[in-house]
Order: structure tokens, then C-alpha cells, then sequence
């Protein structure tokens, strides 16, 4: 499921390559999912604009009209790395492990025609609705496909995917066995050479948890770099960070990549190199016999798990 939203902040809109729909009819109040329940919150002085709670967390925010439009900083951020990928606009294949409203499936299908994209999502329900409310791009262009994030990557090819986006939740908490060495592993086996693994990693001080994060996929991936907002990476508030893990050297590190980060609408840093392992610290990566335990495939316990291995027709 994906997960915690950070606060919503402008940015410049590129054109959109659809002409725009209106927008559709959307339910009000609490809506049950299989996990739950999923809330939708429109904007009176914006009328486009949807948040999606799942379970009372803010978990993805859509324009309705636009869906380049991004308005959580850490989609800006990933958006911001995405885009320094081969020529733009060719098209990618991307896998998301979270789907909830899908706002970053709908932005690459408009500044990224032609690309392929699954989506996996843990609530079936909540993938069935979310084709339903919103202007999803339909298969082949984006498959949505319900079941574990951790159980179904273990399933992909080899080399299959530029890009993963890790943005899976229960809650406001990552689950542990999508943060682990051993599932990081995995993910750097599905990327194409040149490609890169991004996650979406929430933290509050001291972030002890961001900083094993950064240790694990240092393990793992040649070109490391994370990307939050100051005053969060000095330890002072809960929020999201950015972390990115690719084999092509430069590609996280780049003078370019770091003037775009500079310019996003919130006043965003990158770490890499050495200021990245100053971050790190002493952290020690994550490995599934410290956090997850005999079965690294499995979810929380709480969570209510649908059929594996299930794919929306729709």
C-alpha cells in the first residue's frame, strides 16, 4: 500500500500530452477497503485536487486535470532523478510497489508516453476502486496487480525494469521486509543497468531508521544518494526522505541532478559521496534475520492480505 504523504507543495506544471478530463464523481466519506478503510478529500479553493487517506493517513494527492501535477515533495524529488533517465521524453518501464491513487503512474504516462508501468498494490479493493475514480492509463501501459510488494518483485525478471519506486506502507511505518539487504538485493537484480531504485523512506529523529536505510543500499547499489529537507536531515522533525540506489556512476551525483533539487519549490538538499556516508554514520544495513524474521515474505500480521498473484482486468 503506498504510504505517507509529505505536505504538499507547487511546482511548475509541464504540458500535459492528454487533453485534460472532468473531473469524475467521487465518493464522500469513508469508503471499506480490504485493509481498511479509504477516505477522498477534495479542496474547496481547488476543486481539481483529491487527497486519498487510507486508514487517516494522507496517502497520495491527485489533480484530477493534470496529472503532472505533483504536490507531495518527495514525488517532486523522485520526479527530479526520474527525469535525468535516457533521452525525455523516451518511454521507461517502472515498476511501483504501492499503488494507492497511482499520482506517479499518471505523471510518467503524460511526460513519459509510451512507457509500461506495474503497479502493485496489497489492497485488492482499493486497486479496483482507483481505476474506477481516477483517468488511469489502461493496460498495457499500466497494469495494476494486487498481492504482497516484497513476494511479488521475487516473481519479476531479471533486468526488466529502469525504474522501482518503493512507496509501500502500513500506516505511517514501512514494513520491514521491503527494507532489508536481501530485498534490496532483489531489486537491484529486476533494474536494468543504468536504472534506479527509489524509496520513499519516513523517519523521525534521531533517524536511526533513514540512516540504516542509506547503510543497506550502500551495500548494494554502486551510486547512493538521499534526498530530504534540511532541517529533516539535521534531526529535527518526522518526515520523508528520498533514497536512491542505481549501478551508473554519476547519475546520482551529478551537478545537474543537484541544481534541480535546489530548485524545487521547498528547499531541498542531496546527499552524496561523503556527506552521505557522514550521514550514515556507524549504521549497519539492514538484513532479514534482524527485522523480519523465519518468513521475509510475508506482511504485518494485521494487515488482510488478498489473493496472490491476482492482476486487475479492468
Amino acid at each position: 500500500m503506498a504510504g505517507r504523504g509529505s505536505t504538499p507543495s507547487r511546482r511548475a506544471r509541464p504540458a500535459s500530452h492528454r487533453a485534460p478530463t472532468s473531473p469524475p464523481e467521487l465518493p464522500d466519506g469513508l469508503v471499506p477497503v480490504s485493509t481498511g478503510t479509504v477516505e477522498l478529500r477534495r479542496e474547496r479553493h481547488d476543486p481539481g485536487a483529491v487527497t486519498v487517506y487510507l486508514n487517516g493517513v494522507p496517502s497520495s494527492h491527485l489533480d484530477l486535470t493534470d496529472p503532472t501535477r505533483l504536490e507531495f515533495e518527495y514525488m517532486q524529488q523522485m520526479a527530479a532523478v526520474i527525469e535525468r533517465l535516457g533521452a525525455a521524453p523516451a518511454p521507461l518501464r517502472v515498476v511501483h510497489l504501492g499503488a494507492a491513487g497511482c499520482t506517479m503512474a499518471r505523471y510518467l504516462e503524460v511526460v513519459r508516453p509510451g512507457s509500461h508501468q506495474l503497479a502493485i498494490e496489497l489492497d485488492a479493493t482499493l486497486a479496483s476502486l482507483v481505476r474506477t475514480w481516477f483517468d488511469l492509463p489502461r493496460a498495457p501501459l499500466l497494469r495494476l496487480r494486487t498481492g504482497d510488494a516484497r513476494a511479488e518483485l521475487a516473481g519479476l525478471p531479471s533486468a526488466s525494469a529502469d525504474v522501482i519506486i518503493r512507496d509501500v506502507f502500513a500506516g505511517a511505518v514501512t514494513p520491514a521486509h521491503v527494507t532489508t539487504r536481501e530485498f534490496t538485493a532483489d531489486a537491484a537484480r529486476v533494474l536494468r543497468p543504468g536504472g534506479v531504485y527509489l524509496a520513499n523512506c519516513a523517519d523521525r529523529p534521531p533517524l536511526d531508521h533513514a540512516k540504516a536505510e542509506v547503510a543497506t543500499l550502500l551495500a548494494e547499489f554502486a551510486d547512493v544518494a538521499a534526498i530530504a529537507e534540511p532541517g529533516q536531515l539535521r534531526g529535527r522533525r518526522y518526515g520523508n526522505l528520498v533514497l536512491a540506489g542505481s549501478d551508473r556512476p554519476g547519475l546520482l551525483g551529478s551537478a545537474d541532478l543537484a541544481r534541480a533539487i535546489r530548485s524545487l519549490p521547498a528547499p531541498t538538499r542531496l546527499l552524496h559521496g561523503a556527506e552521505l556516508t557522514a550521514f550514515a554514520g556507524r549504521a549497519k544495513p539492514l538484513v532479514d534475520a534482524d527485522v523480519v524474521g523465519p518468513d521475509a515474505t510475508e506482511a504485518p500480521p494485521a494487515r488482510v492480505r488478498p489473493q496472490p498473484n491476482s492482476e486487475s482486468a479492468i
